[in-house]
């Protein structure tokens, strides 16, 4: 039995949205189409990838397909970001301090002698650092990192 397998991840943008269950007819045709090719005489089996393409728990499959000696399992695995350590400023540091105690930012501004429009921007920039879009979530994520800034 030969074996394909791929990990790859596609991000190219998609003309309409459709649930992955309407294309499914498409995507078999698909798959057969690269079956034949696989297995067309002179072909050597195909490993691409690793074992990170196996089904795991979570992973959602859609389609699951023997098409000769080919078996051929189309997944839709969630997405895990790795969690990089995050490095603020040591005024980054006092304001996420000050936002986490719920300090609003014309407080922060008075106490630290700089503007509420400094304060917004340096906290646009520890969003981005922390990769969140909101005080609470910022406030959040710090805290799971073991509270060094907060």
């Amino acid at each position: 039995m030969k074996t394909v397998m791929t990990d790859h991840s596609f991000d190219a943008p998609v003309a309409a949205p459709r649930s992955a269950h309407a294309a499914l007819p498409e995507l078999e045709a698909l798959i057969r189409r690269l079956a034949e090719r696989v297995t067309a005489p002179g072909t050597a089996s195909t490993h691409v990838g690793g074992s990170r393409a196996l089904p795991s728990e979570g992973d959602d499959i859609l389609l699951d397909l023997q098409v000769g000696d080919i078996h051929c399992v189309l997944m839709r695995r969630p997405v895990t970001l790795p969690r990089s350590e995050v490095s603020l400023s040591p005024r980054e540091q006092e304001i996420a301090r000050m936002v986490a105690r719920g300090y609003p930012n014309k407080t922060i501004a008075a106490v630290l002698d700089i503007s509420a429009w400094t304060v917004g921007t340096h906290l646009r920039r520890i969003f981005a650092k922390v990769g969140v879009t909101s005080r609470a979530a910022m406030v959040a994520r710090l805290l799971d990192e073991g509270g060094r800034h907060a």
